[in-house]
Parts: structure tokens; sequence; C-alpha cells
């Protein structure tokens, strides 16, 4: 039988402690490998791998590539990381090795050094560890966010030479706080639990939390999780090395709050992820009004504990209590609490009404001003406006007066920066979120902002970083997990985009945003068959998004007359005006003239983002037409 040799990724896997159970109780120990080959598998296809052999609590599996089974590795990891975390199952753990050299084909069989090598490396790795070779970590160490860490030297059985493998820290196995060239600490502050005996005070706990985290965030040596990332934990009883391993920070805020009338009673400790151990524990017996010293004692407490030194500025800003009646203050608190929870019209109109009720009450509270211009900002953004509601210069107005009563105000900054940007301003726009940003270095909506506004600038390297830090700072929130996998998918570093895929279909289980950014990775990807089968089931969640979809398909596999009469369809109708999908769909059936009059008329009306257009490569031909370096003229940007 011929052989073929092959340069190929190897990864083993094995179950920890699979002979052992299967002694003990040999029907539960079955159910478990049942349950990690169901899980594999998939990951497995997913990530392009071929399995080539079970090995009865294992697998050895092929890439022709070491990114790609690196990223295999680390989904599998993970997805059993969350399932192992749930209360109540039996633990699955997996050790994984990984190496690239050659190997030869024998059938279906494949041989040789490199797979000999994998097979050794694999009992290195810790339970539910990855371990690769140096000749894997040459090619990933830049590709992937994970720190490969080396291990002593290690004489392999059977092999005559020691072997360099390093180990894959992924963030369940971080030891406290990371060391000071790793970048500012992170931390998570969880919900304060109500402990009043009204529950209608659970919304000032949920705004207490929200205010914590506002004020720890200032500390520019601190990065802090968004809250919509930590309400999943309110009244959890998952412990905290589970909470910090899949919020990947290394400390922990909790604590509670009793409101009796005028009274309250604010408790409140800092956890060391690694230990579990107290950092400090404090209670604190104060007025309502004190509330907002209570806030500053506790980010101080925080910096101590941390060795964090305050910046002049940062301890001035803690020192002063905003100048505002509490009765507007707690309108204000349950106007973000609402607000902050789901991103709905519904959501959004309510806090939108607690924050007119909070200024009605004391029109000088700045945060008022400005949640209120971002509830209106969000229900544009959303396309919840109708034609009753407040016009563009209301928003402005709100802004404006938010940082007439407080310049130092992030969220303010960013706000604006979003209107600027609306209205073309975009250099000025880009000095105001960089401005949030220094105020609050983990305000995640500025760095998501600002990811879209660099892309309009054609600077796509810096785009990807600001994107990577809104997702790490609200690792649950699907819009920027969503958003990081469309521009991926762009860049065409598909590798990766399939990794952090697998994770939006986890986030997104109703499942609209992730067949919507599924079908886009499957068109990338060139198979126009897995597209097709998507479209069916996005129509589902998103029939105008699967349209759109059927057009790109129909467009792009030769079947253009096609695509032009279901582009028909849609322009004809009066409810469906968008003319940056328009003018996308000319431009695939290569009718150039067509897309440059939409998109002129799209920027006339500012009403299509250029960011798309930047860099996705199915555009090349519109950015090599003159009339693309025109629009950019007219719309004063950079070629």
């Amino acid at each position: 039988m011929a052989s073929v040799r092959r340069l190929s990724a190897i990864m083993f896997t094995d179950m920890v402690g699979y002979t052992a159970s299967a002694q003990t109780d040999e029907k539960a120990a079955l159910s478990l490998r049942n349950e990690q080959e169901s899980l594999v598998r998939p990951l497995v296809s997913a990530h392009q791998g071929r399995e080539v052999k079970s090995t009865g609590d294992g697998f050895l599996v092929e890439f022709d590539s070491a990114l790609k089974a690196t990223e295999c590795a680390l989904s599998i990891q993970r997805r059993l990381h969350e399932r192992n975390g749930r209360v109540g199952v039996p633990p699955i753990a997996l050790r994984i090795g990984i190496h690239l050299g050659d190997v030869e084909q024998q059938g279906s069989d494949i041989f040789g050094d490199a797979v000999n090598i994998a097979s050794r490396i694999q009992p290195v790795a810790e339970p539910g560890g990855i371990c690769v070779s140096n000749a894997v970590r040459e090619q990933v160490w830049n590709k992937i966010s994970d720190r490969l860490e080396k291990l002593p030297s290690t004489a392999l059985k059977g092999l005559r030479a020691p072997v360099e493998i390093y180990r894959v820290v992924l963030p369940w196995t971080l030891q406290g706080t990371p060391p000071a060239g790793n970048g500012p600490a992170r931390l998570a502050v969880l919900p304060f639990a109500n402990m009043s005996p009204d529950p209608a005070d659970v919304f000032f706990a949920d705004g207490l939390t929200e205010e914590l985290i506002t004020v720890v965030s200032q500390l520019h040596e601190l990065r802090v999780i968004a809250r919509t990332s930590v309400m999943q934990y309110k009244s959890t009883t998952q412990d905290v090395s589970h909470i910090g391993a899949n919020l990947g920070v290394s400390w922990i805020l909790e604590g509670s709050v009793r409101r009796a009338g005028n009274r309250l009673r604010i408790t409140a400790q800092l956890i060391d992820v690694s230990s579990q151990a107290h950092a400090w524990s404090k209670s604190y017996d104060r007025e309502i009004d004190d509330v907002f010293a209570v806030q500053s004692e506790i980010a101080k407490q925080v910096a101590d504990a941390l060795k964090i030194e305050l910046r002049p500025n940062e301890a001035a800003r803690l020192a002063t209590k905003p100048p505002v009646q509490m009765d507007s203050y707690l309108a204000y608190l349950q106007g973000r609490a609402v607000m902050v929870s789901d991103w709905s019209e519904k959501n959004f109109r309510a806090a939108m009404r607690q924050f007119e009720i909070a200024l009605s009450l004391d029109a000088s509270n700045a945060r008022a001003h400005s949640g209120l211009a971002d509830s209106i900002i969000r229900l544009k953004w959303g396309r919840f406006r109708r034609a009753e509601d407040e016009g563009d210069s209301v928003i402005r107005e709100h802004v404006v007066q938010a940082l007439a009563l407080d310049p130092q105000l992030a969220e303010a900054h960013s706000s604006l920066g979003d209107i600027l940007w609306d209205e073309a301003e975009h250099l000025e726009a880009e000095k105001e979120y960089k401005l949030a940003l220094s105020l609050n270095p983990s305000y995640a909506p500025a760095h998501y902002s600002y990811a879209h506004l660099l892309l309009t600038f054609n600077r796509p390297d810096a785009s990807l970083k600001e994107m990577v830090l809104a997702e790490q700072l609200d690792p649950s929130s699907v819009t920027y997990l969503d958003a990081h996998v469309w521009l991926l998918i762009m860049l065409r570093r598909l590798d990766e985009a399939a990794s952090h895929l697998e994770r939006l279909r986890e986030l997104n289980r109703e499942g609209g945003a992730y067949l919507g950014t599924l079908g886009f990775y499957y068109y990338a990807r060139g198979e126009p068959e897995k597209l097709s089968q998507n479209i069916v089931r996005f129509a589902e969640f998103d029939p105008e998004g699967a349209i759109n979809q059927r057009i790109w398909l129909l467009a792009t596999t030769g079947r253009k007359d096609e695509a032009r009469k279901l582009m028909a369809e849609q322009e004809a109708r009066k409810d469906q005006q968008n003319l940056g999908n328009f003018a996308m769909w000319h431009a695939l059936v290569g009718d150039l003239d067509e897309c440059f009059r939409l998109l002129n008329k799209a920027w006339d009306t500012k009403s299509f983002p250029i960011q798309f257009w930047r860099i996705e490569p199915t555009f090349d031909a519109v950015r090599r037409d003159p009339r693309f370096g025109q629009l950019l003229k007219r719309m004063g940007l950079p070629p």
C-alpha cells in the first residue's frame, strides 16, 4: 500500500482517570466517556480537524495547521470548563498535547516521529490543560490571546533528546494578581445582595453595584468587568474560582446592602480568586446621604489592597461628592439598572422615564443627563426611534449639559463621540473617545465605538485591539463578541473567527446573532452549500437578514439574474430602504455605477457606515475604482 508524507499538526487527547473510574463504576464511566466524545467531535469538525482514530478515552486528530489545532484544543477545554462549572455534574477532564511535524499516512492511519512526540507531550499536560511543542509555539505565540509558559526541559519516554514543551496558561489557571509586566489587574464587582426588608430596594443594590463599577473603573491600573457580564452571577451559588475563571479576573469584590429608612449598612469584601482568601472585609453604617463617601472609601481600599498608587486626579475625583439630591440619585440608579439589564426597546424607554424623573427632581444631576442621552442614542442605534421621539438635537443638549455640570464624566464624552461621528466629525469624535477612555479605561462602550471609528479610518489592527478590549471588559456581551467575530472574518483570520464563533453560539442560544455571523463565515470560507443551509435556519430569526444573505449567495455563485430579481423585489418595498445594503448588492452583481450612486445618496443622508467597505475583500473592485477615493474625500477620510 502506497504511503503519503506531509506536514501536519497532531493533537492527542486523553480523559483523565477513565480507567480507574471504569473499574469503580463502569456504567457511569462509559456515560462520561460518551459525553466527552459528543462534545469533542463537533469541535474537531468545526476547526477542520480529521479524526484519525479514537483511543478509547481520547482521540488522535490531524490538522493542516498548528493554529487550527491549538484553537480547537482551546475550544475543547473552554467548553469542558463551562460544563464542569454546573452544579451537581461529575467533572470531565482532558489532557491535550500538540506537536507539528512530518507524518506518513498508510490507509486512514498516520505514523512517524511527530505522532510519537505528540503522544508523549499529552501526559505532561495538567488535567484540563494543554501542552504544545516548541514547533507549535513558534506558529501560534502571536496569534492566540493566551500566554505560553515554558516548562523545564523534559526527557520523554522513547525519545533520545529532551523536548521543549510549553504550557498554555488558561484563564482559570492564573494565580493571584497578574505580574506588573502583564498589564493592569482585573477585577469583577459582583451584584451586591439586597438585604433590605423591602424587596423593592433591590434596585438600590443593583444601582450601588453599577456605581461601584463606575467608581473603581476610574483607576488606571485596574480593569473592571462591565455590569452586563457580572449580572448573571446575581444570587449565584457558583464558587469564586469558577466565576473568576469565566470572567478572566484575579480579584472579586462582593457585598451586600441593607436600607432602613435613611440608614444604610453596606458590607464589602475583596477576594483573591486563586486562594479564595479575603484581602479585606469591612462594614459601613452610614446615613443614605453618605453613600458617595462609602463608594470612594471602597475604591481606595481596593487600590490599597492591590498596591495601586492613585494619581492626583483620581484621588481628587474620589474625594469629590457629586452635588446631587438623594431622591434624584435613586431615580438615576434605577434608570441605569434597567438600561444595562438588556438591550431592548422596552428597557431603554423604561430607563428614559427614570432619568426624566431624576432630572425633574434635580436638573443639576449630570449623570441623569448623560443617562438620558445614552438611552435615546441606543433607541436610535437599535432602530427603535419613532417620529414622535426626541431629535438628535435633544441628545446633544443633554450631553452638553452633562459635561457642563461634570467635565470629567467619561460616559458623557463617549456619548459626545457618538454624536460627532454621526455628524461626520470623525477627528473630533476620536478626541472624545480618547478622552472618555483616559477618564475611565474600563468603559467598554467607548472601546467598542472607538473600534468602529478606527475602521472608518482604515486602521484595522488598531480597531481589533480596541474590539478585544471591549470584549474582555464585557465578556458576556453578544454585541461585542459578535462585532469581534465579524472583524476577524473581514480580516480573513478565519481560524480565530471559528473559535470565537463557538463562544458566540454559547452566549446567543436563541441563535439570531450567531446564525447571521455564521452565514458570513461560511461565505468567507467559500462554502456555499453550508451557507445555503444556514440561511434556512437564519430566516426563522431574521427574515430580512436571511434575504440579504441569499442575495450574496446568488450573486457570488454565478446566479446573478436570480440575485437581481430578488434585489428588485426588495428595493420596491416601501419599508425596505437600506441604501447601504442596496449598494452592496449592486456591487456584488457588478453594477458599480448604481453602487456608487447609492453610496453617495447614503452619504448625503448620513445613513450608512463606511467600515465594511474599507476592509471586506469582496469589495476590492469598489475600492480600486477612482470614485471610491472621491467618496472618501467627500467624507473627509484618508484613502
